[in-house]
């Protein structure tokens, strides 16, 4: 029989994960393939979308409208959806080898970094990824719980997640209102008592990694002014160095935007959100009753290493009075059972999206896409050209019959076999459902939906 990858002996994909790098890995197949190729999308969530539902800041809809594409992708012949269907619980690698020629695992990076001082462990202080995924309306921090009785709160990391819980934080209610912010979220942010939030970068503004769009939010928001100190927003000789030597309008835009903040004076609204560079945390500070009452940080200097410049701690140490500490300093991906995997880099080790196995070798029909490919980097868009990798890698190791050799490829069968172990499997016409109903009770709220939260009401919803 010829190779897999033809309208009469198609290719059959399974891709794991139903964020932006699982789509666009099946848009890329799709579009090379036609009608070469049929794909199956797994998802452990009862919706698709991945990070763009649970992870993009609920005032970014603009952002949320690549779901557009995404749906096109899924609305094709050759596309199907298994949601709330979990990869080791309902099916297995070997399982996949059985039914497919090929498996994609666009699982991202699901736990966060943790910073390793003292007191870390402290009630309310809390990791980032906790904190959006809850205020998202994840179903697996709907249960969560923030004291936002705090009234400052420190958020560790410039990065643009560490940016979108500072500006969470520093929204009034009436702007959360208009968006699909969790509805229990809603709620306990109009009681917030936070009135300051300090966010806190390790090296200095010229190696913020925050983009521009974020940072010039922060100094338009309603409620609260974005503050910078003059003395940390000076660049020192290193930095201006390089900045003297590059082209990157980008860059020099963010140090205007930057020492624009240093130079206004704030304008007396109810909360105040300050930016601090060349700092890090060194502990935080027990209340003495097992909560947060305070971080003790330390100032920073940069020295140069190779084409870097890093943060080395300097013997100057200050105490911030705060309540609540949120940590965002990187994500990490987790192991997948019959994968190798990364310890250190916390990604599946692979080669252009071909995963290798221990001893170096590709592991023909496994493929990895986004952060569980390259780590936690970039935007939505970047997951693009990487998934376009992944995806004429596997295109062409499939000519190649460089693949699983399936016993049972016939699409009914896997879906048999899914249905036998998760009776409760949703589709994406079932999505569809649920998608129109939410849909439906934002335009009653004047929102852009208001989300199901809780798996077992979608599930009874669609009963």
């Amino acid at each position: 029989m010829s190779p897999p990858g033809t309208h009469s002996n198609p290719l059959r994909v399974a891709i794991i994960g139903s964020g932006p790098a699982a789509f666009y890995v099946a848009e890329r197949l799709l579009k090379v393939l036609e009608t070469g190729v049929s794909i199956d999308m797994f998802e452990r969530l009862p919706a698709p979308f991945g990070l763009v539902r649970y992870g993009v800041a609920p005032d970014h809809q603009k952002i949320k409208q690549v779901t557009r594409v995404f749906d096109r992708v899924a609305r094709h012949d050759a596309f199907r959806f298994f949601g709330n269907v979990e990869y080791g619980k309902h099916v297995e690698l070997e399982d996949f080898r059985r039914h497919y020629h090929q498996v994609c695992f666009a699982t991202g990076a699901q736990t966060d970094r943790e910073l390793g001082i003292p007191g870390e462990g402290l009630e309310r202080s809390h990791p980032a990824t906790e904190f959006v995924a809850w205020y998202n309306g994840h179903p697996d921090f709907r249960q969560c719980r923030f004291d936002l009785s705090a009234e400052r709160v420190a958020v560790v990391g410039v990065g643009n997640v560490a940016v979108d819980v500072a500006r969470i934080l520093c929204r009034t209610p009436d702007e959360l209102a208009r968006t699909d912010i969790a509805d229990y979220a809603l709620e306990a942010l109009r009681q917030s008592k936070v009135r300051e939030v300090i966010m806190l970068g390790r090296r200095g503004p010229a190696q913020a990694a925050f983009t521009n769009p974020e940072v010039r939010e922060l100094g338009q928001l309603e409620g609260a002014d974005a503050v910078a100190l003059a003395n940390e927003v000076e660049l020192d000789p290193l930095s201006q160095r390089v900045v003297d030597g590059t082209s990157d309008r980008d860059l020099t835009r963010k140090l205007e935007i930057l020492n624009g903040m240093a130079a206004t004076p704030p304008q007396g609204k109810p909360r105040r959100l300050i930016l601090r560079f060349l700092v890090s945390p060194v502990a935080l500070l027990d209340d003495g009753a097992g909560g947060v009452g305070g971080m003790r940080i330390v100032r920073n200097r940069l020295e140069r290493n190779g084409n870097r410049l890093r943060a080395v701690a300097t013997d100057i140490h200050q105490d911030l009075p705060v309540d609540m500490v949120f940590r965002s300093v990187g994500y990490r991906g987790v192991p997948l059972p019959g994968l190798p995997f990364d310890d250190r880099g916390g990604i599946i080790p692979n080669d252009g999206g071909r995963v290798v196995g221990d001893g170096g070798q590709v592991i023909h029909g496994l493929y990895v896409s986004g952060w569980i490919k390259r780590g936690p980097s970039g935007v939505i868009g970047t997951n693009k050209p990487d998934g376009k990798e992944t995806a004429d890698a596997m295109v062409e190791d499939a000519r190649a019959a460089r693949a699983f050799m399936p016993t049972a490829t016939e699409p009914a069968s896997a879906a048999s076999l899914i249905r036998e172990r998760q009776p409760h499997v949703i589709s994406y016409s079932d999505w569809q459902r649920l998608d129109a109903i939410e849909v439906e009770r934002g335009e009653q709220a004047d929102r852009p939906r208001v989300k199901f939260t809780d798996t077992e009401i979608m599930l009874r919803t669609l009963a």
